[in-house]
């Protein structure tokens, strides 16, 4: 559901909420300007400090959470983001308008290993379209995802453009831009002098593990050195073993460390998730939806660099039957995971529909430091209804 619940520019008093976060229902003050003003429980005495003319809304149960934040989107639109030039630089801002449509208050554009030059040419109009964002989904920084992966876990890209894991080549990659780049995926076990990740953290870049053959001990290390994340779990990286945990295993019970994961159902089984989500307690982890250039589009045959990938079903795979991808928005996988009965719509509170809500809107916020859903941020919120009739779990955006 992208429908849109008009509210009028007066106070807002938003009653028995489920919120992420917090136990049994709540009420949500909201002032003219459109600011969380306080989030407290139902039947709490208080008083407004403002007089100005009120507006209530009964959501009668229904989650409130704040619009999902995408770390890892490569494209939408027609348009991969590793292809943007001056020319076509209009379309970001296309872009930025389908994801706030979608659910989506903010997100990483996702620049997959490419050349150099590209990379650079990508940077330098993100850079510039950023401080003249006015509407839509905002532009939070780049996701790197490459170009300094293992060789054999590359999964789609293009192994001519990978490059050696040192802080020369990270300089040449970086060029003038390192302030745009908010994370870079790499793979650990290429950079045996420890020196990189650190150095990535003094530029105030958050590291993440992905297309990476690192053991545990390997992932430790990074984790020590300061990698914070780690990309899309269960791929491009050695499967859980119970002798060798591997870089994912490393990761989950690691209590600084978080870990995106796709729910489409075709990247990671469902019941691999529900493994992963019960052993993790529903903490560390949260939803990327790794969407491609056809994200927005129907099913079809489309360009994708030099090569191809067909589109079926929301499912990208290169001719070889390699996965490469997804054209499904964020807020699919929270109704995956509710739909496949992941997160119980029974439990309200407790590894329920909350958790899932969280999973795309405040833990991948928690992941590159921003707040969840609390006082004095913008009142961007989405309602959530589970209807029990058609069993389906629905959102609306609530916009002053």
């Amino acid at each position: 559901m992208t429908a849109t619940q008009n509210l009028s520019a007066t106070n807002i008093d938003i009653i028995n909420a489920r919120v992420p976060g917090y136990k049994d229902l709540q009420m949500l003050l909201i002032s003219q300007e459109g600011i969380i003003e306080q989030i407290l429980p139902m039947g709490t005495v208080f008083k407004r400090a403002s007089a100005n003319a009120l507006q209530v809304v009964d959501v009668a149960g229904d989650w409130i959470s704040l619009g999902g934040v995408d770390l890892q989107i490569n494209g939408a639109l027609g348009l991969a983001f590793p292809d943007l030039h001056p020319e076509n630089a209009y379309m970001l801002q296309k872009i930025s308008q389908f994801l706030w449509d979608v659910g989506v208050d903010g997100f990483l554009p996702t620049l997959v290993t490419t050349s150099v030059e590209n990379i650079q040419r990508s940077l330098a109009v993100i850079a510039d379209i950023i401080p003249n964002q006015q509407v839509g989904a905002k532009i939070l920084g780049v996701h790197l995802e490459g170009p300094f992966l293992n060789f054999q876990k590359r999964g789609a890209h293009p192994a001519e453009y990978l490059l050696p894991l040192t802080i020369v080549e990270l300089k040449r990659v970086l060029g003038n831009y390192a302030h745009v780049v908010k994370v870079i995926t790499l793979a650990p076990e290429l950079d045996p002098t420890g020196e990189v990740i650190p150095y990535l953290r003094s530029l105030g870049i958050t590291v993440s593990l992905g297309h990476s053959q690192a053991t545990a001990a390997e992932a430790q290390r990074a984790f020590e050195l300061g990698a914070t994340m780690v990309t899309h779990a269960f791929n491009a990286m050695p499967s859980l073993h119970h002798r060798e945990p591997g870089l994912l295993g490393a990761a989950i019970i690691h209590p600084h460390v978080m870990c995106g994961f796709i729910a489409d159902g075709e990247h990671v089984s469902p019941t691999m998730l529900k493994i992963i989500l019960r052993a993790s307690c529903y903490e560390g982890l949260f939803l990327v939806s790794d969407a491609l250039a056809p994200l927005g589009l129907p099913d079809g045959v489309y360009p994708w660099d030099s090569r191809q990938i067909e589109v079926k079903n929301g499912t990208a795979r290169l001719p070889d039957g390699t996965l490469s991808g997804t054209t499904l928005p964020l807020l699919v996988g929270v109704q995956n995971l509710v739909k496949w009965g992941i997160c119980n719509v029974e439990n309200a509170y407790a590894f329920g529909v909350g958790e899932a809500i969280a999973l795309a809107t405040d833990a991948p916020r928690k992941a590159i430091a921003l707040p969840g859903i609390t006082a004095n941020q913008s009142a961007n919120l989405l309602r959530w209804h589970w209807d029990e009739v058609t069993k389906e779990l629905t959102w609306q955006r609530l916009s002053g």
